[in-house]
């Protein structure tokens, strides 16, 4: 396996400096960090990017390799894995026509969770069941959530609840929370994620097309190319929570928590610091990860069509990036050409690498880390190219992260071992 590929990334007023070196065991030791920089309409206290604590011992990437362990194969176009955090040990693993299938140590269980396949729409190749989210009080009341695109392609967001046998969901159960028309095939978003606050987070693209063609996410009116935020415990089947940041604007649609985005595929929150990680997909030039700090508050507009990724977007808007947050990586078409946002590791067998986010991209199968140093600059390593599109990412109870590629259709867990 060759040695780790390494970016030392500074972004200043959108302009990206990278520094890389590709040798077998290579580290950054001897290379020129470039000191990060905080964009002007962000002071030092706002978290968005000076958020995200240093690794709390030194990782050095060229002292471990990954591997992408099979656990189950032969699955339908996965999409998703996550776990109850019930103390069952079980994963959750999401098929793109619309089953939920359960892995218990290791092993697939017979029976779907839950099927509601002649409901989901997968025509289109970013259609289908997207996301699930299970509430914070799950073992109280049984509460799960999910996110698919329904016959007429629109994003639904349905709750459920389990039945009296814990590896079944009760079907007559359903309480339909939030619908959102769709007016393409593509960029549905779709991951669902509960916050530290106990609200829901929800992931909206653009609406599709190229360009944003359909002006939607500079546009406060309108849910897609948002991150939502909503109470699912004040009332039913929602609430506003009170301090959102558009309650009091007018003609702004008050779920709104983040604009500005292209499809945020996937986002999670660090389970130690509840930094709040968004991967974007981009349209023809790059990929991102922008980083909202804990405690930061809501109402970012991250840019999108104004610019992609860091740099202006040919054809967006007029573009003045002052008043942008930068992302804190990203990389170019050459290297993939659509990112799978992952977590920050927070699990125990590998403790090397805790406090590193893992990440992918779908096309490329490659799988990066991307960890902050001692002066504040994030490094970007790649770690393996793999043969799988990766799909998405998911933790289990412990924190120990697992993998789902669409094709082939695989489980798989996230392995790291001492370099020899």
């Amino acid at each position: 396996m060759r040695g780790p590929r390494q970016w030392v990334v500074a972004l200043w007023m959108g302009i990206v400096v990278v520094s890389m070196a590709s040798a077998a065991g290579c580290t950054l030791g001897s290379q020129a960090a470039v000191p990060e920089a905080t964009p002007p309409s962000l002071d030092s206290d706002s978290g968005a990017i000076q958020a995200g604590p240093i690794s709390p011992r030194p990782f050095d990437p060229g002292a471990v390799e990954l591997a992408l362990e099979p656990v189950v194969t032969g699955l339908q176009e996965p999409t998703y894995v996550g776990s109850a955090k019930d103390g069952s040990g079980r994963l959750f693993v999401l098929e793109r026509a619309g089953r939920i299938l359960i892995v218990r140590d290791g092993r697939l269980l017979p029976n779907p969770f839950l099927d509601i396949q002649p409901m989901v729409s997968a025509r289109g190749s970013e259609q289908g069941l997207l996301g699930l989210a299970f509430h914070p009080q799950f073992t109280e009341n049984g509460w799960l959530y999910i996110n698919f695109t329904n016959t007429n392609g629109d994003t639904t967001i349905v709750r459920y609840a389990v039945s009296r046998d814990p590896d079944v969901v009760d079907p007559n159960s359903a309480l339909p929370v939030l619908q959102i028309p769709q007016p393409a095939a593509n960029h549905n978003g779709g991951n669902l994620v509960f916050g530290p606050d106990g609200y829901l987070y929800i992931g909206m693209g653009d609406g599709g097309g190229a360009g944003d063609q359909y002006g939607n996410a500079q546009n406060l009116s309108s849910l897609l190319g948002k991150l939502l935020r909503i109470d699912v415990n004040a009332s039913v089947p929602y609430a506003i929570p009170p301090d959102n940041p558009f309650v009091t604007r007018d003609g702004a649609r008050t779920e709104i928590w983040a604009y500005g985005l292209r499809n945020p595929w996937r986002f999670s929150f660090d389970r130690a610091t509840d930094d709040l990680y968004i991967a974007d997909v981009g349209q023809n030039r790059f990929e991102w990860v922008h980083l909202e700090g804990a405690g930061a508050g809501g109402g970012r507009n991250y840019g999108w069509p104004i610019v992609e990724g860091s740099q202006c977007y040919p054809g967006g808007q007029a573009c003045d990036r002052s008043a942008l947050p930068v992302p804190i990586t990203e990389y170019s078409h050459d290297l993939g050409c659509s990112i799978t946002g992952g977590f920050v590791y927070r699990g125990r067998a590998y403790p090397s690498t805790r406090g590193v986010y893992f990440f992918a991209d779908y096309c490329s199968g490659r799988v990066w880390a991307l960890d902050r140093q001692a002066d504040r600059t994030w490094r970007q390593t790649e770690l393996i190219e793999s043969s799988l599109s990766i799909s998405s990412f998911g933790e289990d109870q412990d924190g120990e992260l697992f993998v789902t590629s669409l094709r082939p259709g695989g489980l798989y867990r996230l392995v790291i071992r001492a370099r020899t």
